[in-house]
């Protein structure tokens, strides 16, 4: 079954309406043969902070050591957020493979009127996939109340009730005290209940789950004192804020990334769970707690102007961010907002700071508050400049063109204005490299269209072709605009205005340049117009596709941004495919190597367990003397590892790693090439950079949550690869849907957790991660399809030299040389931007001549 008909079954059940038990639950189980039979539990309730508290939950065990499932809704972007394994959403596949296996039983009992519901039904999905998975420990984030939520329908060893307030009165109860109590049925039966509520929701706790550890702020207005004490410090940068642990002598000290004093309470009843479920280490505790993302709650995007997304759909929530927003210093405040109808607007727009300005929007789709309705609610309210926008993507444009630098603004109302919003950071159009008609059908297949295999598409999309994802209004309007100008827009089956779509574009270069004339030709909307290009967000879309096909704007043509110059977040030297001439907007000033061809990135390894140097350079003499040999080879860079991570490698200490490689790079800094750092370790990359390293390589991808500040502070490079394990765990298989843009998906949240700690994209390099937790099979793929990762708007470093994938074609370890020297061609011609090797002279032979074979004029090093 195609995901596209998974998905779309899926949704089709939200016609049938909730009922209350878990009967229906436990029943798709049993058809599945009770897949989730040996997985631990973890169960989280509550009115507010359970799926912060979740992934924190999730986060600190999967620092320990477990492999763990985490199952939350709703979803910002994409159905298969809901459930992640490590992190990683669950595949396009598995949902398929789900949907196959329960299809004629969910059909067969909605003809009986008892289907099981969407979230009964993704509530099986995600145990299900658990189960399968093996995870040692699964959180599972509550729905609605407690006692009759599908989630139930698990034994948990350890659970919560983060706070109670009144919601869902027509099923739950009238009063705070009776809700409490149906959450409170999430108790485990060996394990206390941990909560953070207070007063009557307290008592009704303790009537049902008897064993309660409670959690609170110690200088709280309440009648007892909690068993833990949490303590908020308030903000220690932009995006970070100090929190303390309490119960009795056990005492941690952290930094959450989760913004907002309520976030403390949180973080203890976190921290008190993760030590029932596991032996978890205060260090991993820590270190989980600050590692902690949640997109789309109080999450800074940028601080010139402060841009805030936050998901506040009520006036409770309001009335956190509001506090939240308090702690930050700007002068004007620029609102966007769109809520849902059923939500009480005028209570949000009073408990929301007042705003200068705002931008009144609706997310796309059916249960949006009309946009003129939310405009006259905040025009009630006292607020003078009020405007609409139909698009909430051109409705953000609106307000950052507005805004000077010390302003801030805010998107909030509801998630699905945020994740709408939050596109303009994480999407990006992937430019597919089409030789044939097997390219494009695997192209197509990727998105999901329902007419992959059609002839007559795939010869069609043998031209200039690029494969994105929009909302439903904007494919839509896209594809009638490239369907006139005779170019083809392939759009997968799943259509939905709550779901984004994948769109695969496909036609001529001059189909495409009209196509942008068009997408850009009105040069705004008037409030509450509907016909204008811009109504659905198109020229973000325009901007996406110029920079993904390097289509150049005619003369002033481009968006202007609040200082005149264009307002894309992408613009960077290194998006420049190598052997090509920097586009505009690239720092021609910048000097680095790779800006116009591709560079070669020396390896130089001072450790003794290598995999393939293991030992020869460990001697500061010898060590220096390879780095100068490899600069009069032609190396551009020098990386300097102190850390093996070889598959079983073992850690190594941080003062012994520093060590290694601090006397290394104070004594070749002053040579002629860049000098690089490859370490996992934030204080490894600090003593680097204080002796005066110029990039950090971190293999791990920014596991080490202050690595990202160290760089930063540093004004450093960074280079950030995907990987799952760093050391490779041997013999651990991965299940990608497609390797590429499973892992263009994960890189682009990284870059964007790296720019929201102050790193320029322009500085940030890009490694696809070659031999960490992909198969030979999936490494000749990334090879390839190299170009692709130019998405991300950063320089892409391709690291093969030696490695296992070469077994694919013959070679064993010792004898890979001449396969290495060819993928770094390949690599070049593919459009790398660095290659990283052992052999600097036979690689930088390689590429220069790939590069030649490119451009025969414009490449000669015979001078």
């Amino acid at each position: 079954m195609e995901y596209y008909e998974a998905a779309d079954f899926l949704f089709d059940l939200r016609r049938f309406r909730p009922k209350p038990g878990t009967e229906s639950t436990a029943r798709l189980l049993a058809h599945l043969g009770d897949p989730h039979d040996g997985v631990e539990f973890v169960q989280i309730a509550g009115s507010n902070g359970k799926g912060s508290t979740a992934r924190m939950v999730e986060r600190s065990l999967r620092e320990a050591g477990l492999s763990v499932g985490l199952y939350t809704s709703p979803h910002l972007e994409d159905l298969r957020e809901r459930i992640r394994v490590d992190g990683r959403k669950i595949p396009r596949s598995a949902v398929g493979e789900f949907v196959e296996a329960t299809h004629e039983y969910i059909t067969d009992r909605g003809a009986d009127g008892e289907s099981p519901t969407f979230f009964e039904t993704m509530t099986a999905m995600a145990v299900w996939q658990f189960g399968r998975e093996d995870v040692d420990v699964a959180v599972l984030e509550v729905g609605i109340g407690g006692k009759y939520d599908a989630t139930s329908v698990v034994d948990p060893v350890a659970s919560a009730v983060t706070s109670v307030t009144l919601e869902h009165t027509g099923i739950l109860g009238d009063t705070v005290g009776e809700i409490a109590r149906d959450k409170a049925h999430v108790a485990p039966a060996d394990a206390p209940l941990v909560t953070g509520t207070t007063g009557d929701a307290l008592e009704g706790v303790r009537e049902v789950a008897g064993d309660v550890i409670t959690v609170g702020a110690a200088d709280a207005d309440r009648d007892d004192e909690p068993d833990v004490r949490v303590a908020y410090g308030g903000r220690v940068n932009h995006t970070e804020a100090a929190v303390t642990v309490e119960r009795g002598d056990w005492n941690l000290e952290t930094r959450l990334s989760l913004l907002g004093a309520h976030q403390a309470e949180n973080a203890g009843i976190a921290a008190i769970l993760a030590r029932q479920v596991a032996d978890v280490s205060d260090d991993d505790l820590a270190r989980g707690l600050r590692s902690a993302h949640w997109p789309g709650r109080f999450e800074v995007m940028d601080t010139e102007p402060l841009v805030v997304l936050d998901g506040a759909h009520n006036p409770g929530a309001c009335e956190t961010l509001a506090a939240t927003l308090g702690t930050y210093d700007y002068d004007d405040l620029h609102l966007v907002f769109g809520a849902m109808h059923d939500k009480d607007h005028r209570e949000m727009a009073t408990t929301l700071p007042t705003p200068d300005s705002v931008v009144a929007t609706e997310p796309s789709l059916d249960r949006a508050e009309d946009r003129d309705l939310l405009a006259s609610v905040f025009e009630d309210v006292g607020v003078a400049n009020v405007r609409t926008s139909a698009a909430v993507q051109d409705a953000l444009e609106t307000a950052l063109r507005e805004a000077d630098a010390d302003n801030c603004v805010l998107v909030t109302g509801s998630l699905f204005a945020v994740a709408e919003a939050r596109s303009r950071w994480t999407n990006a159009g992937v430019p597919k490299r089409i030789r044939d008609r097997e390219d494009a059908r695997e192209t197509l297949a990727t998105a999901n269209v329902p007419a992959a295999s059609d002839p007559e598409l795939q010869g069609d999309a043998v031209h200039r072709v690029v494969s994105l994802s929009l909302g439903y209004r904007q494919a839509t309007a896209v594809e009638r605009e490239l369907l006139r100008l005779g170019g083809e827009c392939a759009l997968s089956g799943l259509q939905r205005d709550e779901e984004s779509v994948d769109a695969v574009l496909m036609g001529t270069v001059t189909q495409f340049e009209r196509l942008l004339e068009r997408l850009e030709s009105d040069p705004g909307p008037e409030a509450g117009s509907d016909a204008d290009a811009t109504a659905h967000g198109l020229l973000e879309v325009a901007r996406v596709l110029r920079e993904s096909l390097e289509i150049e704007p005619a003369a002033d043509s481009s968006p202007q941004g609040p200082t005149g110059e264009s307002s894309s977040p992408r613009e960077s030297t290194a998006a420049v495919p190598s052997g090509q001439t920097a586009t505009a907007g690239s720092d021609a000033d910048a000097g680095y190597p790779w800006n116009d061809r591709t560079a070669v990135m020396g390896i130089l390894n001072v450790t003794p367990d290598s995999f393939h140097d293991g030992g020869e350079y460990d001697a500061l003499e010898d060590a220096v003397a390879r780095a100068e040999a490899m600069i009069e080879a032609g190396a551009d860079v020098i990386d300097v590892g102190g850390e093996s991570t070889r598959p079983g490698a073992d850690p190594v200490p941080i003062e012994e790693e520093i060590d290694r490689v601090v006397p290394v790079v104070e004594e070749i800094t002053d040579l002629d090439a860049l000098v690089s750092i490859d370490t996992r370790k934030a204080a490894v990359a600090e003593a680097a950079l204080e002796a005066g390293a110029d990039i950090i390589n971190d293999v791990s991808g920014l596991e080490d949550p202050e690595m990202r500040f160290v760089v930063a502070d540093h004004d450093a490079m960074l280079v950030l690869m995907h990987s799952i394990d760093a050391p490779v765990v041997p013999g651990r298989e991965i299940e990608y849907d497609d390797v590429v843009e499973d892992v263009i998906d994960r890189l682009s949240e990284r870059i964007l957790l790296a720019e929201k700690a102050g790193i320029d994209r322009e500085d940030i390099i890009v490694d696809p991660g070659i031999g960490f937790g992909k198969s030979t099979r999936e490494a000749f793929e990334i090879l390839d399809r190299t170009g692709e990762f130019r998405a991300l708007g950063c320089p892409i470093l391709i690291g093969h030299s030696h490695k296992s994938m070469f077994e694919h074609v013959g070679r064993e370890a010792g004898e890979r040389g001449p396969s290495t020297v060819a993928a770094s061609a390949i690599a070049a011609d593919r459009g790398a931007d660095i290659v990283r090797v052992h052999d600097v002279p036979e690689n930088v032979a390689a590429v220069r001549t790939a590069l030649a074979a490119r451009d025969p004029n414009r490449f000669d090093w015979s001078g």
